[in-house]
């Protein structure tokens, strides 16, 4: 049975260590496993986690070498990250104290936005780049106008 969420848009990463990604990304973030398909070699195949209310997916898997694998990239081997993710989020403090406490790297601290609401970016152990904050696009009045 298909269950048409609304999203249309999955960010997918690979780790180089999924199984411990995944365990911090549940922890420190706050997202829940929803499929996670281990492979031969202890890593893992295919991973889904949601976020929130269980409409935002993130796709992950172990960083191998692959028909897909060969396309990505880790973060250390670019000499820092081509893109980032931003979640949002109902209460960007507490997620902040959370991602503080769970050893994230914070590269630019929680403040308020010239733009709207409240935010904070950093790094994963592994050097993926997200970006937490309150800030709603979809209730922009311009994004209204469009």
């Amino acid at each position: 049975m298909s269950v048409d969420t609304g999203a249309k848009l999955i960010p997918c990463l690979r780790y180089r260590d999924a199984p411990a990604a995944i365990d911090w990304l549940c922890k420190t973030f706050g997202f829940e496993r929803h499929l996670v398909v281990p492979d031969e070699g202890g890593g893992i195949a295919h991973a889904q986690l949601l976020f929130g209310k269980g409409k935002n997916m993130l796709m992950l898997g172990s960083a191998v070498e692959s028909e897909f694998g060969r396309l990505m990239r880790q973060p250390d081997q670019v000499g820092g990250c081509t893109q980032s993710l931003y979640v949002l989020v109902d209460d960007a403090d507490a997620l902040y104290a959370r991602a503080k406490a769970g050893g994230a790297w914070i590269v630019i601290d929680i403040k308020d936005e010239d733009y709207g609401g409240r935010g904070f970016s950093c790094h994963d152990p592994e050097g993926h780049l997200w970006s937490f904050g309150s800030y709603n696009p979809y209730t922009d009045e311009e994004c209204d106008k469009a």
